[in-house]
């Protein structure tokens, strides 16, 4: 398993994260194995949100319940949730952010979180606002590092503006048939191909120049949950094809081959994983010691349907 430090902190992490959104059917025995098989793996960073599970803070509750990670081992590990989403609306408010938090930390279980992201953008948001709740959190101690997730350059710059912490991270949406982010800036001032528009304003470039980690959710998803590209050999046959050769080269399952090529990018990203399933985990973190090369990541690229002008 790679790991490296967040730019910006001392965080020493994996590449790949353990998601916890489904967590919520398992007994105590099945997450504290999950969150075992997944650390010997060498995964040490877990995503949490407040959303999550049936009620808000469901899967958090579950997890701190279980004792998915023991007090004495908590710094071997990185816990990150996120605050922002609400029943219809968004909400970046102090007050919503404070309150929120305590209620994670409280249904973790733990004491601080090691990444607080702000969750989907809220165009209401008020910059001094959360500047205001990020001071309060860090000087408390109970948040370290601060991020966000699915929000574009200006959006990040607004922050900026007031924020005083670095902004480390930005969970976007990733996997090799879903990758505008990437994909509009291969086929740059292209007229008339769909590929070329820029859906966001250059999060991939601006996140490299402003040292901010890319976090990769949805990994194997078509489109927006639209299922996933894995096996589905009526849109994607050629895809399917390559994967599996390259897995068979590689020695590893299907899934990993997805998960390396969202890796092997320079930009450093983390891959979010999001199952409860043991072996399904394992299968897909092996991606991050595949060494795809260059001709074999454009390989993929292409025949998932992108141009190359």
């Amino acid at each position: 398993m790679k790991t490296f430090t967040l730019p910006n902190t001392t965080v020493e992490t994996s590449n790949i994260i353990l998601g916890l959104m489904r967590i919520t059917p398992l007994d105590d025995e099945q997450i504290r194995s999950l969150v075992r098989s997944a650390r010997d793996a060498g995964i040490t960073m877990f995503d949490h949100a407040d959303i999550y599970g049936d009620v808000r803070h469901s899967c958090e509750t579950r997890f701190g319940d279980a004792g998915a990670i023991p007090a004495s081992e908590r710094d071997q590990v990185q816990i990150q949730s996120k605050v922002g989403i609400r029943d219809g609306y968004f909400d970046f408010s102090r007050e919503h952010i404070l309150t929120t938090v305590d209620e994670s930390l409280s249904a973790l279980k733990t004491d601080y979180l090691d990444l607080l992201l702000l969750h989907r953008p809220d165009t209401l948001v008020e910059p001094d606002e959360v500047a205001a709740a990020f001071d309060e959190l860090f000087e408390s101690g109970k948040v370290r590092n601060f991020g966000v997730s699915n929000q574009t350059p200006g959006q990040i710059d607004l922050l900026k503006r007031s924020v005083r912490q670095p902004i480390v991270v930005n969970q976007v949406q990733l996997s090799i048939t879903h990758s505008p982010l990437i994909a509009q800036g291969i086929a740059a001032n292209m007229a008339a191909l769909d590929q070329s528009i820029d859906r966001d304003n250059g999060i991939l470039d601006y996140s490299r120049l402003n040292d901010i980690t890319l976090q990769a959710w949805s990994p194997f998803q078509k489109g927006f949950f639209d299922g996933v590209f894995l096996g589905d050999r009526e849109n994607y046959a050629e895809l399917n094809e390559v994967i599996d050769g390259l897995a068979a080269k590689y020695d590893v399952q299907p899934a990993a081959i997805a998960v390396a090529w969202i890796t092997r990018h320079p930009a450093n990203m983390q891959v979010v994983l999001g199952t409860t399933n043991v072996h399904h985990l394992l299968d897909s973190a092996a991606g991050s010691d595949v060494p795809l090369t260059r001709e074999e990541w454009y390989r993929l690229f292409t025949t998932a349907g992108h141009i190359l002008p």
